[in-house]
């Protein structure tokens, strides 16, 4: 999986994973890819420091919290929370019901599960929509 920090034509950022850079290339010729916050399609890679590995004590990404990114936490929190509950856990076979969803071989439903990078990386470049639920520190207790 490769992360992309990506704009849209309005400016918006936010960030996408991709098997690979063809595999955005491709997504972003068809008009794949989608601003979260506007749905424009028009769609570019920013610049994009590297990643740096940090201990599994301290999270890689800090943010820090005024008032307004508070209560933007706490509406991302409830969006992962009301996805969990509206959503079948399926565990360690994700990808296989994944596919057999996308197949038309199995219900047609939310899942959530656990899925290596291979699996999340093959999932992708067969055309099978996934997403990584963000993790809480809540969640982690």
């Amino acid at each position: 999986m490769i992360r992309f920090s990506l704009h849209c034509d309005k400016d918006h950022e936010f960030e996408g994973w991709f098997g690979s850079s063809a595999d955005y290339d491709g997504q972003s010729e068809r008009g794949l890819i989608e601003c979260p916050t506007c749905g424009s399609r028009q769609i570019g890679k920013a610049l994009m420091a590297p990643a740096v590995a940090v201990s599994r004590d301290m999270p890689a990404r800090p943010l820090a919290m005024d008032p307004e990114k508070r209560v933007m936490m706490r509406k991302l929190r409830e969006m992962v929370q009301a996805l969990k509950r509206n959503s079948e856990d399926v565990g360690d076979r994700f990808a296989d019901e994944a596919r057999k969803i996308h197949h038309g071989e199995a219900e047609v439903r939310g899942i959530i599960g656990q899925a290596s990078s291979d699996d999340a990386r093959s999932l992708i470049e067969e055309g099978i929509e996934i997403a990584p639920l963000p993790e809480f520190p809540e969640d982690l207790s």
